[in-house]
C-alpha cells in the first residue's frame, strides 16, 4: 500500500478513493460532507450529483452489478445519511458490493442530538458487511483499503464509512495498520473440500434425473462458463432463481426456466421430480422455492454456497459444499470427467422437453397486441445481445423475468431480496455509467417509477442516456392483483389514476424525450429511436389494469401447487 504524505482527513479518504480505482461517485453534498467534496474539486473522480440520496445507492449498486466492481456513494449525515439506507439494505439482500461514505457532526458533538446528526452506525450494522466510524485522520487510508476488501471478498455486499467533519479538517500521518485484526479474521472459506466434490460428482453420475439450480452467486462469482461446462457435459437441465438469472443462456436448449412464485410451470414442476439439485449459490428464498420444508422433498440435494450461514438455513443439504462457485463448479467438473464421459444422450433431457413444449407452448393470444408479453419480447427481439435491462418492483418485474430472455451475467438487474420499487431508474442510471457503450433501458410500472422519477433530471444534466419503458396501468399493480386474488376485490389505496401525472408531459419537462404508442408497431419504432438517441427516452405503454402474472405459486403453497388459470385460485389470506 502507497504510503500517502500528511493530508486532511477529506483529502486523504479522496487520495485514497483513487488508489481503489474509484472513477465514479453517486451522491448528494451537506454540510457535514462539505470537506470531502472540497477535496473532490480537484480530483479526476467524477461525481454524479443525484436527486436523492437513495437513488444514489440504487445508482451505486446497478454501477456494480453491471461492471461486477464496487460502487460508491456519498451523502451527508442524519438525512443524508438515513435516505441511503433502503438503497444499503437492497444491496445487502442482494449481495451487491457497494461502499456508502456519510458525513457525520463532529465527535465532540455526537450523542448530543446535534443538528443532522444520525446515529449512521446503530442503523446501518444490520444492514452491512461493517460500518466503520472513522476515529483519526491517519486512519483514512486503511479504513478504505478495508472497506473494498470487504465489500467485493467472499460473499458481497455493502460496507458503511462515517466520516465526522473535525476529522475530516484535520490533518495527519498515515496509520497504516488501524484495526488490522480485522482482515485477519476475514479469512472466508473460498477452495472446496475435495472429499465433498468427490461426492457431490458420484451422485450427479448416478442421478437420472438432476437439476442444476443457479443462484445470484453464479453471477457474483463469475461462474457462468463453468456452469454451462457441467451442465453440457452431463447434460443437465439448468433452472435459475431470479437473481440467477441471466447466469446460464436462456436460449440454450438445457435452459429449464425460472423456478419460483413467478416461475415458468415447467421449471417449478420438474423441479420437483428431480432426484438430485445441484443447488450453486443460492439461498433457497421463500419466492424461489415455496415452502421450506417441501422443497425437494424427493431430491437428494448439493448445496454449494460461498456463506457457511447459507447452508441448512432455510432447506437442509445432503451434501454441503462451503466454497467459491467459480471453484466448486470447476472442481465437481474436473471430477466428473475423471470418473465418466460426456454424455450424448438422456432420457431425462426428453422428458424436460416434453414438459416444456406441454406448458408452455400455450395460447399467448395476440402476438400483435400492446400487452407485456409482446411489449418486452419485441424489447429482446430489438436490443443486442450484450443490452442490460433493469426493472422496478411489481407485476413489470415478473413480466420482465417472464418475457425477456438473458442470455448472459450482469444483463438483467433486478431487487431480489428486499423488492425495492423505485430501483429500476436509477440502477439503470448506473448501470449506463458502467458500461456506456451498452444500451441499457429500465422496464418499470407507473408506481415503481414514480418513487424516482426525479433522476431524470439526472440523466439529463449528466448525459446518461437510458430508455424507460413504462407499463403503466393506473394501479399499484401488484397489490391490486393480491387483492383480486384474496381480498375481495377490495381496492383499498392502489389506484392511481392513470394520466397523473402525465408521462409524457413529465419526461418532456425534464428535457427527456418521450412516446406514448398505441400499437406494438408503434412501440417497435420508438424504442428503435430511443436505442439510437444520445439522450433519454421515456416511453409510457398503457396496459389494462386485468393483465394477468401467471404461472403463480401462491405463497405459503409448494412449487408443485403452481395455477396457470385464475379459476382456480381460492379465496384465502395472502
Amino acid at each position: 500500500m502507497p504510503k500517502i504524505m500528511r493530508l486532511s482527513g477529506a483529502k486523504a479518504l479522496v487520495k485514497s478513493l483513487e488508489e481503489q480505482g474509484v472513477e465514479t461517485i453517486f451522491g448528494i453534498p451537506g454540510g457535514a460532507i462539505l470537506p470531502v467534496y472540497d477535496a473532490l474539486y480537484d480530483s479526476k473522480i467524477r461525481h454524479i450529483l443525484v436527486r436523492h440520496e437513495q437513488c444514489a445507492a440504487h445508482a451505486a449498486d446497478g454501477y456494480a452489478r453491471a461492471s461486477g466492481r464496487t460502487g460508491v456513494c456519498m451523502a451527508t449525515s442524519g438525512p443524508g445519511a438515513t435516505n441511503l439506507v433502503t438503497g444499503i439494505a437492497t444491496a445487502y439482500m442482494d449481495s451487491s458490493p457497494i461502499v456508502a461514505i456519510t458525513g457525520q457532526v463532529p465527535r465532540s458533538m455526537i450523542g448530543r442530538d446535534a443538528f443532522q446528526e444520525a446515529d449512521i452506525i446503530g442503523i446501518a450494522t444490520p444492514i452491512t458487511k461493517y460500518a466503520f466510524q472513522i476515529q483519526n485522520p491517519g486512519e483514512v487510508q486503511a479504513v478504505v483499503e478495508q472497506a473494498f476488501h470487504l465489500a467485493s471478498k467472499g460473499r458481497p455486499g455493502p460496507v458503511l464509512i462515517d466520516f465526522p467533519i473535525d476529522i475530516q479538517k484535520a490533518e495527519g500521518d498515515p496509520d497504516l495498520n488501524p484495526r488490522a485484526g480485522l482482515l485477519e479474521r476475514y479469512k472466508g472459506v473460498f477452495e472446496p473440500h475435495p472429499l465433498q466434490i468427490k461426492r457431490a460428482a458420484e451422485l450427479l453420475l448416478n442421478a437420472r434425473k438432476p437439476v442444476i439450480l443457479a443462484g445470484g452467486g453464479v453471477i457474483l462469482a463469475n461462474a457462468s462458463e463453468e456452469l454451462r461446462m457441467l451442465s453440457e457435459y452431463l447434460l443437465i437441465p439448468v433452472a435459475v432463481t431470479l437473481m440467477g438469472k441471466g447466469s446460464f443462456p436462456e436460449n440454450h436448449p438445457l435452459f429449464l426456466g425460472r423456478i419460483g412464485m413467478h416461475g415458468s410451470a415447467a421449471a417449478n414442476k420438474l423441479i420437483s421430480e428431480a432426484d438430485v439439485i445441484l443447488a450453486v449459490g443460492t439461498r433457497f428464498s421463500d419466492r424461489s422455492v415455496g415452502r421450506f420444508e417441501d422443497f425437494g422433498r424427493g431430491s437428494r440435494i448439493i448445496h454449494v454456497d460461498i456463506d457457511a450461514a447459507e447452508i441448512g438455513k432455510n432447506v437442509k443439504p445432503h451434501i454441503p459444499i462451503v466454497a467459491d462457485a467459480k471453484k466448486a463448479l470447476a472442481a465437481i467438473y474436473e471430477a466428473v470427467k475423471k470418473l465418466s464421459k460426456k454424455l450424448e444422450s438422456s432420457e431425462w433431457v426428453r422428458r424436460i422437453k416434453e414438459v416444456k413444449e406441454e406448458l408452455e407452448s400455450g395460447s399467448a393470444g395476440d402476438r400483435r397486441d400492446l400487452s407485456p408479453r409482446n411489449v418486452i419480447r419485441e424489447m429482446r427481439r430489438l436490443l443486442p445481445a450484450d443490452g442490460i435491462v433493469t426493472t422496478g418492483v411489481g407485476r413489470n418485474q415478473m413480466w420482465a423475468a417472464m418475457y425477456f430472455e438473458a442470455y448472459s451475467p450482469r444483463t438483467f438487474i433486478t431487487s431480489g431480496g428486499l423488492g425495492t420499487m423505485g430501483f429500476g431508474f436509477p440502477s439503470s442510471l448506473g448501470a449506463k455509467v458502467a458500461k456506456p457503450s451498452s444500451i441499457v433501458a429500465d422496464i418499470d410500472g407507473d408506481g415503481s417509477f414514480l418513487m424516482t422519477e426525479r433522476e431524470l433530471a439526472t440523466s439529463i444534466v449528466a448525459e446518461i442516456p437510458v430508455i424507460v419503458v413504462i407499463m403503466n396501468d393506473g394501479w399499484l399493480g401488484m397489490v391490486k392483483y393480491w387483492q383480486d386474488l384474496f381480498y375481495g376485490r377490495k381496492y383499498c389505496a392502489t389506484c392511481l389514476k392513470r394520466g397523473c401525472p402525465d408521462f409524457v408531459k413529465l419526461a418532456e419537462a425534464y428535457g427527456a424525450y418521450a412516446a406514448r404508442p398505441r400499437s406494438l408497431e408503434e412501440f417497435s419504432k420508438a424504442f428503435k429511436e430511443a436505442m439510437g438517441s444520445d439522450r433519454t427516452t421515456v416511453i409510457d405503454v398503457w396496459i389494462s389494469p386485468e393483465e394477468s402474472v401467471l404461472p403463480f405459486a401462491p405463497p405459503g403453497k409448494p412449487l408443485t401447487e403452481t395455477i396457470l388459470d385464475l379459476r382456480e385460485v381460492r379465496r384465502g389470506g395472502g
